[in-house]
């Protein structure tokens, strides 16, 4: 069970969703990382004979606000423990009628409204890379999961824009109007960091938004509160571990997309100017870059 070899499958559970019931040979193990803690310890285990590491996003608790999530130690540590993929549940508030409360959004791309973009990559102090982040959401792995959403009739769309906004407060109306007439789709707090910083740890990554309410642009609605929040997201805990243990056994076992090669042509840096310390800290990822590079003999 605790062979990192092995290409995991994680699942970052946002707001609600701090259990999986179907996980079986369950463990809680605590990891270290040079970036801090991550939120909380990772529950690896299995799903019909795939093995997974759970990461509840504010803590089993919740205890961490939105802008007080350390992105590169949860990533990190899903990428020690042999994570090949990461699948993250987030409650959403929509942009536009069509996406109802308890919708599935799976969305293909980002806008970033966050004030945090320095700690949303693992590079620097010595190491420069620059990875193609034009399309931000693995479709190999959004694709496998619409197939099983479908598959067990929940209302779901094809693709979408999440605009990541800092909160903690909620929008305000002239904000949330903004975002509605720019055409995007729903609004979170937490999936852009996380999924920059997994891009950059050659993890595939994609989001299941899971629409709790209409945010503060639609008039003849009630604006968002923690109370419409919680009724719903209670309501799309169920069917998102319905969808996760249908998709998880149909997630190829081979890392076959873009995603898992994507700092192989992203590195400025030659490896021997490489800080010691930093290439240290940044093992995990820079291992297997290393290691093509070797297999290609390119130098």
């Amino acid at each position: 069970m605790n062979n990192c070899s092995t290409r995991r499958i994680g699942i970052i559970g946002g707001s609600g969703l701090y259990q999986i019931e179907s996980l079986t040979r369950k463990e809680w193990v605590k990891v270290k990382t040079p970036f801090g803690n991550p939120s909380d310890e990772l529950l690896l285990g299995e799903i019909a004979g795939r093995e997974v590491v759970f990461l509840p996003r504010h803590g089993r608790n919740h205890h961490l606000l939105p802008s007080e999530l350390n992105h590169r130690a949860n990533i990190w540590a899903l990428k020690k423990l042999g994570v090949a993929w990461i699948i993250s549940v987030s409650a959403v508030g929509s942009l536009q009628t069509r996406y109802r409360p308890r919708d599935i959004v799976f969305v293909n791309q980002f806008v970033d409204r966050t004030k945090k973009s320095a700690e949303h990559t693992f590079f620097g102090r010595g190491i420069v890379a620059h990875v193609a982040f034009a399309h931000p959401v693995c479709d190999e792995l959004r694709r496998t999961l619409m197939r099983s959403a479908r598959a067990l009739k929940a209302r779901i769309h094809d693709g979408g824009t999440y605009v990541n906004m800092e909160g903690p407060a909620f929008s305000t109306q002239a904000e949330s109007v903004l975002n509605h007439q720019a055409g995007h789709a729903v609004i979170g707090m937490t999936n852009l960091g996380e999924a920059r910083c997994a891009r950059e740890a050659e993890i595939a990554y994609a989001t299941m938004a899971m629409v709790t309410d209409y945010d503060a642009w639609k008039p003849d609605e009630a604006h968002v509160t923690v109370d419409l929040v919680i009724e719903n997201l209670r309501r799309n805990a169920e069917q998102a571990k319905a969808i996760l243990a249908h998709a998880i056994p149909r997630i190829a076992h081979e890392e076959t997309c873009s995603c898992h090669a994507s700092l192989s042509q992203a590195i400025l840096t030659p490896p021997p100017a490489w800080p010691k310390r930093v290439q240290a800290d940044l093992s995990p990822l820079l291992k297997p870059v290393l290691a093509r590079q070797r297999n290609s003999g390119a130098h």
